[in-house]
């Protein structure tokens, strides 16, 4: 088994007359590049959004007083979200599926947060993972609802996380069905990666007159319309509208001097966001300099990573706002 590199919950699949496929019944289905199936197996279900909130079971089903499904405890994640589900041939055991699953997530340096088996699960676990992967939820889940209608009486899930080399946060959820009398066995899985959405969909630049406003008041201002990829340090062409006005504010004010100031969420190393956030700052200078023929010895670049948040590292809302260039008057 190779190891998996990503994050939560897993179902399983099966076809109605109990053949397993020649090959997989989805297109462009392919296999996380941190985790493969299990020996054997064919894809029936394939789904992934770039980013989501999703919802992992983190505790045995139990009953609600609205009849809603819920669980002793979930988890809460935004993040890559991809599912795989899979069938399996009926000479093999769920439990042997879960344990390999089991061994290559720990290879990994995944922990577990929480397993269960047959009735530890709760009454109708199952149903949860027929729910994600049916109704077409995932290309070709209609393919896959087979297994969960059947009612199996052994089912396996683990739902575990992980951090990546670059620090990032990574949950793996597994959820397997046993194959019964002529039908298969099935897995479902999903994978939640930490990540922060992909910003500048949607921006309010703020004009000349804005920032000057916001350094007369407070010494500096933030200003959120200068992009940079994921670990670069070049500006992208959206930053134009920001850059412009930022020419503007010192061609309207001759005696203004500025530092630069690049800052970073929390998440990866702080030493490399120090590094990433000190050259960001001298990019954008090199850009003012040379596209907006602003002089570079009125501006100074500083790079302080994570050492000045303006909100919470906690969650990604804060984190977003973290991750933002500041003009501060020298």
């Amino acid at each position: 088994m190779r190891a998996y590199r990503l994050l939560p919950l897993l179902l399983c699949a099966g076809v109605v007359h109990a053949q397993m496929p020649a090959k997989d019944t989805v297109k462009n289905g392919k296999d996380h590049p941190l985790l493969s199936r299990f020996e054997g197996s064919k894809m029936v279900g394939y789904g992934l959004k770039e980013f989501d909130e999703v919802v992992l079971p983190a505790g045995k089903r139990i009953e609600s007083k609205d009849g809603q499904m819920a669980f002793d405890s979930k988890l809460v994640l935004e993040g890559k979200y991809t599912r795989m589900a899979y069938n399996y041939p009926r000479d093999r055991s769920a439990l042997e599926v879960m344990r390999n699953y089991q061994a290559a997530l720990e290879k990994a340096g995944l922990k577990s947060v929480f397993a269960c088996a047959k009735e530890s699960c709760g009454n109708n676990f199952g149903e949860f993972f027929l729910k994600r992967v049916g109704d077409h939820f995932i290309q070709g889940g209609e393919a896959s609802w087979d297994p969960f209608n059947y009612g199996r009486n052994d089912e396996r899930y683990l739902l575990a996380k992980g951090t990546r080399p670059d620090g990032s946060l990574v949950h793996v959820g597994v959820y397997s069905v046993a194959p019964v009398q002529d039908k298969l066995g099935g897995i479902y899985v999903e994978i939640v990666e930490a990540k922060a959405m992909e910003g500048g969909k949607v921006s309010a630049n703020l004009n000349a007159a804005d920032m000057a406003k916001g350094i007369a008041a407070d010494g500096k201002v933030a200003v959120y319309g200068v992009f940079f990829d994921t670990d670069k340090t070049d500006v992208k062409p959206e930053s134009k509208d920001a850059l412009a006005e930022m020419a503007k504010l010192l061609q309207q004010d001759a005696k203004l001097k500025l530092y630069v100031v690049g800052h970073t969420d929390s998440q990866g190393a702080l030493a490399h966001n120090l590094e990433l956030s000190q050259k960001r700052a001298e990019s954008v200078i090199k850009v003012l300099a040379a596209d907006y023929k602003v002089d570079a010895k009125r501006l100074s670049a500083k790079g302080v990573a994570s050492y000045a948040p303006a909100a919470s590292n906690d969650a990604e809302a804060g984190r977003e706002k973290n991750r933002r260039v500041e003009l501060v008057k020298q």
